[in-house]
Formats: structure tokens, C-alpha cells, sequence
């Protein structure tokens, strides 16, 4: 893969976007925890899975002497001197809310003392850790000390193997894993005794394919962990132990008991769980009957509280606002473009992307404004929005006086970041870049190979260009920008055309 396009630096327009959202601090993230062992926790967890009518699910541990409670914990054989430094949217379809990936989820920046891990210079700084969690017999400085270890083990520099350091990359290998079981087998303790920061974290850990075997991910032993921290009142665990139940990661697939977790959740004022009820509504999914005026009042709780890594409830009040809901909900462009502008502030790259349309076309009431456009599909494009990614492209492809100076290397670079994405338009743009020599160097037999993946999405001018490659000359572009055009029955941008207006070629 080509070195990822870095824009041009993109400075904030002093015409900024509606007023920001207060964010909210959220409860919890989803750091990824390691772990070997199983949680000996059956017990709590089968008393709980009674208040919830599911007995099916079993969890067994094996014995372990408790050597870190005793003091007889070996210390860690690793070094720390060698650490490095170091959509489319639902609305406009059915509403579904997305389901969660097993892998992370959630960001738990705010929770990780481990966050200066790579900074320790010498091993020491880890044993004086390592001793005072032994000397407190606090469970929270405790577990504080199993997050910074399992933080400074993604540190850990692994070195590309060759055949000349086998042993080399062996050795660093078992130091990280030496590490980590060091790190989850305190956590599996702390669980033990009902901490439901370490369950929670725990069964994160197995959720995401840490610490199990060949690191696959294993629901089995993390949806009980799961249920067990949402018991002790943790909201994330309480929505985790929804979705599982939702997409039957770990236990059956039961819708009933998906709403009970996400109301419990929801109680605690977890933005996930309250946009997923506000999408059941709407649907009428999870049992539920269709009801659009609950759907969007949990929206609009879910947005109150919305974080970064939940802004999606944001982002479909908008959508909902510009189109409106019979008798539930008005159109009100004003108030939609201030949804969106909240949600990008967020970072979430589907509302920036609309902005840099809004301010693009001069939708939804936004006056055209180059600045605002190119600043909010800045914002996704960062995020691999692969839309974004090509709008850049036309932007670059112009350029726009005194905002964003005019490139074909960079117009260039955002279409293969866009084609790579898998968007079928950036490959025929690609592709005819490389044909022609736009930004890059003329390569015939590269651009056929975009052409090709473009037509095999359907884009039908890459097979118009395939039929008529063997006898077809090469264009050559009239100028900067002058193979830029949106193309028929799409809005004229203000970087739509050329700038001596010439007809559709590649947009």
C-alpha cells in the first residue's frame, strides 16, 4: 500500500460550524485486556443469570495459587528500557443500529494509568509499581497496576522477523506474553472478589482475542464476565451483555433479554444503550412494536450524553430533522446542521462528511463556503472516510484560492487512499490518472489493473474504457482541474468544474 496522503495543513475557518456540544465524560472505555486462565466466577455468575431466566451458560477456572496476594509473585522477566515512545446512514434506510464489532469498542483513555508506559527509562520504575499494589492491598491501585501492564505489553517492540534474529523475536515474544499473563492473572483475582472494573475488563480482553488460545476471540468466557460486572452496576457491561445476547456472542440469541440489559444500561445513561432502544422503537425490533415518538425521545436522551465513541444518536436526529417525522417530527435544516456540526466534533466522520457537502452544494441552508467544506472533509477523510478521501480529490483537483492551493499529486494520492477503501469511482479515477499521468508518473499496465476493479464493482466507464483501451488514444487533461466534473444530474460544486469548464472525465 502507498504512504497514507497527508493533506495540506488545513486550518480551522474562522466561520466555524454551529455552537459545540457539551460533551459528556463518559463511564468507561474499551482498553483490550489480556488473559490465559479462566475466571473462577460460576458462582455469581449463575446467581445472576437467574435474575435474568438464562441458567445455560457455565464458567469453570482452574486453581491457581494466589502468589501475588502472598507476595510470591516471580518478577517480570521483560525490560522496560525496550519499550518504543511512543456510512451510510441508517436513517435515510431501515434505522438498524449497527451491531458492535467484537474487536474494541470503546476508548479507555481516561482510565489507563498506563498511559506513560512507554516512558519508564529502566525496570525499576515497574518493581517499585509492582510493590507498592503489594504492600496497599487496594483491589483499585491494584487493578491500576494490571492496566498499566497490559498497556506498556502493546508497548512492547516485537522485531520483524528474519532468519538471522529467530531467537531474537522468540525472546521479546515470551517477555510481552510473560507480561501480560502477569497482568490478567491479577485481573482474573480481582474479578474473582467481585471488582467489576477487572470483570468488565477481563471479559473484554476475551471479547477481543487477548490471552486466549491462538487469540481468537471468545465469547464463551466473556459474555458471563459481562454479565457478572453489569450486576455491580458497570453500564458498559450492562450494553456488552446486550449486544451478546442480541447477536448470541457467548449464549443464546434472545432478543428479550438484549432489551432488559440495554434498559439497565440505558438507566445508567449509556448513550449506546439508549440509541439502540431509540432504533428498536423506531423499527419496531427486539420484540418491540413500531413507536417512532419513543424512538426519537431515546434518541434524544442518547444525544444528551452523546461521547465519542457514541455520537451516533447525533447524527440521526439530524438526518431524522431533515426529513422529518409525521406528526413526531419537523423539518428544521437549522437545527439538523447543528446535529451534525455536534457530532463532528465529536469526530464522527459520517456528520463531517454531510458538512463538507452542506457547505460544498449549499444544502440544508449552509452558504458555499470552500473553507468550511474542505475543513469537514478534512475531519473524515482523516478517518478514512472513503467519500471523504475523494472529495478532497475534486477539491485538489482545482484547488481553492487563499483556502487549499491546487495539486494534482495530492488529488492523486486522496483517490488511491478512496480506491483502497473499495469506492469503485476513486478506482476508474485512479486508474485514468495513471493513464494519463495525473499527479503520478503514466503506468499503463497499473491503470488497467484499477480499471478492472472498478468495472468488477460495476462501474460501467471503466468498462467503456477496458472495451476501448487496445485502440483508444490517451487524453491529456487541459489544465489543472480540467478533468473534474461531478458528472450529470449532480450538483455543480463550487470545485465541480474545471476551471476552463471542461466536460466530465473521471468525477
Amino acid at each position: 500500500m502507498y504512504a497514507e496522503p497527508r493533506p495540506r495543513s488545513l486550518s480551522r475557518p474562522r466561520t466555524g460550524p454551529p455552537p459545540q456540544h457539551q460533551q459528556q465524560q463518559q463511564y468507561t472505555g474499551q482498553q483490550q485486556y489480556t488473559g490465559q486462565q479462566q475466571y473462577t466466577g460460576q458462582q455469581q455468575y449463575n446467581s445472576y443469570e437467574q435474575e435474568y431466566d438464562d441458567g445455560e451458560q457455565q464458567y469453570s477456572d482452574q486453581e491457581e495459587p494466589d502468589d501475588f496476594y502472598n507476595g510470591n509473585a516471580a518478577p517480570s522477566a521483560y525490560s522496560v528500557d525496550a519499550y518504543a515512545q511512543g456510512s451510510r446512514s441508517v436513517a435515510t434506510q431501515s434505522l438498524r443500529a449497527p451491531s458492535p464489532p467484537p474487536g474494541p469498542l470503546l476508548d479507555h483513555s481516561h482510565l489507563r494509568p498506563g498511559n506513560q508506559a512507554a516512558l519508564l527509562s529502566h525496570e525499576r520504575t515497574l518493581e517499585l509499581y509492582r510493590a507498592n499494589a503489594k504492600k496497599t492491598q487496594d483491589p483499585d491501585l491494584q487493578f491500576e497496576f494490571a492496566v498499566f501492564m497490559i498497556d506498556a505489553s502493546k508497548s512492547f517492540p516485537i522485531p520483524a522477523q528474519t532468519p538471522a534474529n529467530v531467537i531474537e523475536v522468540e525472546r521479546a515474544t515470551e517477555k510481552r506474553d510473560e507480561l501480560i499473563r502477569e497482568a490478567t492473572s491479577l485481573l482474573k483475582r480481582l474479578a474473582d472478589r467481585g471488582h467489576p472494573a477487572s470483570q468488565y475488563f477481563l471479559a473484554d480482553c476475551f471479547a477481543n482475542g487477548i490471552g486466549t488460545v491462538k487469540s481468537k476471540q471468545d465469547f464463551d468466557r466473556a459474555y458471563p464476565l459481562f454479565v457478572l460486572a453489569a450486576k455491580h452496576g458497570h453500564p458498559d457491561a450492562a450494553y456488552r451483555s446486550g449486544t451478546c445476547c442480541e447477536n448470541g456472542w457467548g449464549c443464546r440469541r434472545e432478543a428479550a433479554k438484549a432489551l432488559q440489559f440495554f434498559r439497565k444500561a440505558a438507566a445508567a445513561l449509556h448513550p449506546g444503550a439508549m440509541y439502540r432502544l431509540g432504533i428498536a422503537e423506531l423499527n419496531g425490533e427486539l420484540g418491540l412494536s413500531k413507536s417512532p415518538k419513543e424512538g426519537v425521545k431515546w434518541l434524544k436522551r442518547s444525544a444528551e450524553h452523546a461521547t465519542a465513541e457514541f455520537p451516533h444518536a447525533l447524527h440521526e436526529l439530524a438526518l431524522l430533522h431533515e426529513r422529518g417525522i409525521d406528526n413526531v417530527l419537523f423539518v428544521d435544516y437549522e437545527y439538523s446542521t447543528e446535529l451534525l456540526a455536534q457530532a463532528a466534533e465529536l469526530g464522527y466522520a459520517p456528520s463531517a462528511y454531510r458538512l463538507g457537502e452542506c457547505y460544498e452544494y449549499g444544502k440544508m441552508g449552509c452558504p458555499q463556503d470552500p473553507a468550511l467544506s474542505i475543513h469537514y472533509y478534512n475531519i473524515a477523510a482523516q478517518q478514512n472516510h472513503r467519500d471523504a478521501c475523494f472529495a478532497l480529490t475534486a477539491w485538489y483537483l482545482v484547488g481553492s484560492p487563499g483556502v487549499l492551493p491546487q495539486s494534482d499529486t495530492e488529488a492523486f494520492l486522496w483517490a488511491q487512499k478512496a480506491a483502497d477503501a473499495g469506492l469503485a469511482k476513486a478506482m476508474y479515477a485512479v486508474g485514468y490518472f495513471l493513464e494519463v499521468g495525473i499527479g503520478t508518473q503514466p503506468n499503463a499496465r497499473e491503470s488497467l489493473g484499477y480499471y478492472k476493479r472498478a468495472a468488477e464493482l460495476g462501474d460501467k466507464r471503466a468498462a467503456q474504457r477496458l472495451r476501448g483501451a487496445p485502440n483508444q488514444p490517451l487524453h491529456t487533461p487541459g489544465g489543472p482541474g480540467a478533468v473534474l466534473h461531478r458528472g450529470p444530474g449532480e450538483d455543480a460544486s463550487l470545485a465541480g468544474k474545471g476551471k476552463d469548464g471542461k466536460d466530465c472525465i473521471i468525477m
